[in-house]
């Protein structure tokens, strides 16, 4: 029987890529925001997708009249989008109509048990190697300067999570199907208490709950990356800083209604050396679901010349997908409506 589990989960990993590569969607990720958008992928392959209150269920996906997709308005973003990828799955891989509860995140990616509904374990397995391929993962590690040891640290799987818009856990348990790290490792990191890791980001922040809240590390590497967080995340942008030399980072251009500075700090770039090269710790808070650029430039206060370094990075705040069609298919909706 477990062998049925494994050609489940070789077939959905197969029919994830091999949908991938049909769509073209690496090339489009690679030269946008770097995740995969799968709302867009639902809606490019003619199912309608509804974001609706659903109690006790997470998201459920029907054949009859035609099919579709529903996901529930109650989760935050990354899990709303595995759900839609789990739904995604369903439909990609000819399934029958499924009702899906809390039990699809339960469950670990690619690690099936005795028992489990092979429908289920293809349509999970199909989710997680849709939402992050293994050249995602690879995008990202060369972007940043990572290497799979460096992937053993719980915080960079965090910030990795946040990028590519999954869960930390089903990170985990994917990064340990690419053999990043081993059961032992995946089992001890995905047993983590994110609190603690946002606390150690913040460095002495405390925001009024972690619960909703993400907190990004952003780096000279994510410049010009777009970043897709919720309403209330924090932002802790970490630049190098040459201030021996005069030159000091400022806030040129910020949403106030949007984001707002909350904490300002700077380290030795080394933590040790006095009078060397310092780190420019700028922390900002999101007020608003709104969408715009956070742009700092390095210069001496003293002069208007040019300055000496430029650092910008996109946000999205929008967070979960509210009550309603899938944005790019509503205009259609309202067409059919109004004809009908």
């Amino acid at each position: 029987m477990m062998a049925d589990y494994a050609s489940a989960i070789r077939k959905a990993t197969l029919e994830a890529t091999r949908l991938q590569r049909d769509l073209g969607i690496q090339a489009k990720v690679v030269h946008g925001s770097g995740r995969v958008d799968v709302y867009d992928t639902i809606a490019r392959l003619g199912v309608p997708l509804m974001f609706t209150r659903l109690d006790g269920l997470l998201g459920a996906y029907y054949r009859e009249p035609t099919p579709g997709v529903l996901v529930t308005t109650q989760r935050p973003l990354s899990q709303q989008r595995f759900t839609a990828a789990h739904e995604l799955g369903h439909h990609h891989l000819g399934h029958t109509p499924s009702l899906d509860d809390e039990s699809i995140l339960r469950r670990a990616p690619f690690q099936a048990r005795a028992g489990d509904d092979l429908q289920e374990v293809e349509a999970e397995a199909f989710g997680a190697a849709f939402l992050l391929p293994r050249w995602l993962l690879d995008w990202h590690c060369e972007r940043q300067d990572w290497t799979d040891a460096d992937l053993h640290d719980p915080a960079l799987v965090y910030q990795l999570a946040l990028r590519v818009g999954t869960s930390y856990t089903a990170t985990v348990w994917t990064l340990h199907r690419y053999e990043v790290f081993d059961r032992a490792t995946a089992r001890l990191m995905a047993s983590l208490q994110l609190k603690k890791v946002k606390q150690k980001l913040l460095r002495g922040y405390e925001p009024e709950n972690f619960r909703d809240v993400d907190v990004w590390l952003v780096t000279e590497r994510d410049a010009d990356l777009r970043l897709h967080g919720g309403p209330k995340d924090l932002f802790v942008v970490r630049l190098p800083e040459h201030s021996g030399a005069g030159y000091l980072w400022q806030v040129e251009s910020i949403d106030g209604e949007a984001l707002a500075v909350v904490a300002d700090a700077r380290e030795a770039a080394d933590g040790e050396s006095i009078g060397g090269p310092t780190m420019r710790l700028i922390t900002a808070e999101a007020r608003d679901r709104r969408a715009g650029e956070l742009r700092l430039a390095e210069r001496r206060p003293w002069q208007p010349a040019a300055p000496l370094k430029t650092f910008a990075v996109q946000y999205s705040l929008i967070g979960a997908e509210q009550q309603g069609w899938y944005r790019d298919q509503r205009q259609r909706h309202r067409q059919t409506l109004e004809a009908a």
